[in-house]
């Protein structure tokens, strides 16, 4: 399958901006002191994937990573999975956040629903962090050992996070929008031995009290020895909970951070799947593989200075949060929110900007769509002369997006949008300060990421839409599942489809110039009559229809039966689902797609069902639909609207008629 996307351009660099990028910096050095000349950016990306080890290794001087043992070997293993990257060098992820650290400068910048803007020193930031890591070496953490959080986006997590990477200790956080299945689903499976928590949290201006989560968790993962408790919002005394120690005790200890030598590929954190249809799968990442991926991605493509301001909307939930830990290893100051994005109105995040002089501000795909349905433009209420970019990233964005991004943003800013993954903490494909912004196209993949659409076959495509592969390891890639014996779960979520092969599970067409378009989940894709479709095609021509918010498209098909395909439609609060917007929506997807994916029934639905990350449950609803039990086909624990599924579930009884 292909289509046609606007491509038009909305945005060039200027001479000065080519030559002031981290990019051509980056090629400037390679140019100076290894003699590589490359003519543009395919060239460059080219040579990152052809000269695996080579690229990573000029990575690791440019970047200055620091280790207390050498490394002996670049990739001594080069297969999938089981890569081994930089054998034989010990370092420590923590330190390098440190490595740029004046005391009196700002570290952190934090605000939340409840919470008033605050800055955070380095000085303060580094007392913090030995502070805790004192208290965990007290209690006996030691390397290799879990800690977990269930925390908000807060210096606190930021500090616990650092005082767990120095000691060796292994992270891992669920957000407290997680309900305590999907919590327990989680930390059960990692056996931690440390709780950080917070008592409750504000979102979109209800306070919501943890205590009964908390003591679910500690009841049901009985291998957590003790509670640090941040009193958050002052739910409940600290004493209704067992095996609890306040944090304010944690910080009256006064000791020097040190950084434990862990191995390369020493585990860091642990992340997790989605878990929306089966247990979450625990993706493990190491210190020395995020570390590398970070000063590769936030230095050299995405242009992060020391000088740059980075504030991710994220939860800590989600792997952006990980990413923007990321700033700190640049010696950026890093811009925290904790709460709605739309509580009081939807100017508060472009506000948040805007006060905290923001230069890069990464966000959903989705948030953008919310801003461009409700008519809200930013540049009429701020000034946001401190922005520079804009990226994008958990679903495609649409071409409407770019377009309101510079119409209703800043019409000389970067906009990146990109896309990657929680597996491998990172991006596959996404933008470039040195190439142009064109509508609804990623300018390139990713340096060292070497990224290919196949089809059905394991053939490579141009010009057209296959699946998404990576036919190279990367150093961020999972170093394995926790708990999964013999590499099993591993082998068969990324590599059971292309033997050897990592298969992402995204549509993509990767065109002659090497620029992307990314269509959408794979395993949601629409096939009709043996024509084949993204729904995210679909998507951005219905919600492009004035009435509708969102929408949701699901491909059933029947045994014995004809494909059928509903489509299900969140409208505006003044709208209604008339015949003639019916005849409406029919009419531009036959225009604009083709006539065969009208749709065979509209409905009208209150809400998409959505993973906690903001993204449409496509799968897990197609299995309802099609007379799957809900318990196998999802946890409602891992998702931001558990009652938005009751409607599906009715309507399968009807389906199934």
């Amino acid at each position: 399958m292909s289509t046609t996307i606007d491509g038009k351009i909305l945005w060039q660099p200027t001479d000065k901006d080519i030559a002031n990028s981290n990019l051509t910096q980056f090629q400037y050095w390679l140019k100076e002191h290894k003699q590589l000349d490359f003519s543009s950016v395919q060239a460059l990306w080219r040579w990152s994937t052809d000269e695996l080890e080579t690229f990573w290794a000029y990575v690791w001087e440019y970047g200055k990573i620091k280790a207390s043992i050498p490394y002996k070997e670049v990739l001594s293993k080069r297969e999938m999975p089981g890569a081994n990257w930089f054998k034989g060098a010990h370092l420590n992820y923590a330190e390098h956040c440190f490595r740029k650290a004046a005391p009196e400068k700002t570290a952190l910048i934090f605000q939340s629903e409840h919470k008033e803007y605050t800055e955070v020193s380095w000085g303060e930031l580094q007392q913090k962090t030995a502070a805790v890591a004192e208290y965990l070496k007290e209690q006996g953490v030691t390397k290799g050992d879990r800690v977990v959080a269930y925390m908000p986006n807060l210096p606190e997590t930021v500090i616990a996070f650092l005082a767990c990477a120095s000691i060796g200790a292994i992270w891992s956080s669920c957000s407290p929008d997680f309900g305590s299945n999907s919590v327990i689903d989680r930390f059960k499976q990692i056996d931690p031995v440390f709780l950080f928590t917070i008592d409750g949290y504000q979102y979109n201006g209800q306070l919501h009290s943890k205590k009964e989560v908390i003591e679910r968790i500690q009841h049901e993962v009985p291998s957590i020895r003790e509670t640090i408790l941040i009193p958050y919002m002052n739910c409940f005394p600290l004493a209704e909970l067992s095996n609890t120690t306040s944090w304010d005790v944690v910080m009256e200890r006064e000791a020097e951070l040190f950084f434990e030598q862990v191995p390369f590929d020493h585990p860091l954190w642990i992340l997790y799947s989605s878990g929306t249809t089966g247990l979450p799968k625990p993706i493990v990442h190491g210190h020395g593989g995020i570390l590398i991926d970070q000063i590769k991605t936030l230095m050299i493509e995405q242009n992060l200075t020391e000088n740059d301001r980075m504030f991710w909307f994220t939860t800590t939930g989600w792997m952006m949060w990980n990413l923007l830990l990321g700033g700190l290893v640049v010696g950026s100051i890093i811009v925290l929110y904790d709460g709605s994005p739309s509580y009081p109105n939807l100017g508060v995040l472009w506000e948040y900007v805007n006060k905290s002089e923001t230069t890069l501000f990464g966000t959903s795909a989705a948030y953008i769509d919310v801003c461009m349905k409700f008519g809200y433009k930013p540049n009429e209420h701020f000034s946001l002369s401190s922005l520079h970019s804009i990226l994008a990233t958990a679903s495609p964005l649409t071409a409407n997006a770019f377009i309101w991004v510079y119409e209703n943003v800043k019409d000389n800013i970067w906009l990146a949008s990109t896309s990657g993954g929680t597996d491998v903490c990172t991006a596959f494909v996404g933008g470039s300060p040195v190439l142009p912004v064109r509508v609804g196209i990623i300018p390139t993949r990713t340096l060292g990421a070497k990224v290919e659409a196949y089809d059905d076959h394991g053939n490579p495509l141009f010009n057209d839409v296959g699946e998404l592969v990576v036919t190279a390891p990367m150093p961020s890639m999972p170093l394995f599942l926790w708990n999964d014996k013999d590499n099993e779960r591993y082998v068969e979520s990324y590599f059971e489809i292309y033997p050897n092969i990592w298969r992402h599970g995204d549509w993509i067409q990767i065109n002659d110039d090497g620029s992307c378009i990314i269509y959408g989940r794979s395993d949601s894709t629409i096939n009709r009559s043996g024509l084949r479709m993204g729904t995210s095609e679909i998507y951005k021509i219905i919600e492009a229809i004035p009435e509708i918010l969102e929408s949701l498209v699901i491909d059933l098909e029947y045994s014995g039966k004809e494909s059928f395909l509903p489509l299900f439609v969140v409208l505006k609060p003044e709208a209604t689902l008339t015949e003639e917007l019916k005849q409406t929506i029919n009419s531009r997807i036959r225009e604009n797609l083709s006539p065969r994916f009208v749709p065979d029934a509209i409905y009208e639905i209150k809400e998409v069902p959505k993973t906690l990350n903001g993204k449409k449950l496509e799968v897990p609803v197609r299995k309802i639909l099609l007379g799957k039990d809900i318990n196998s086909s999802i946890n409602l624990d891992a998702m931001a609207n558990p009652k938005s599924i009751q409607y599906f579930i009715e309507l399968a009884s009807t389906l199934q008629q």
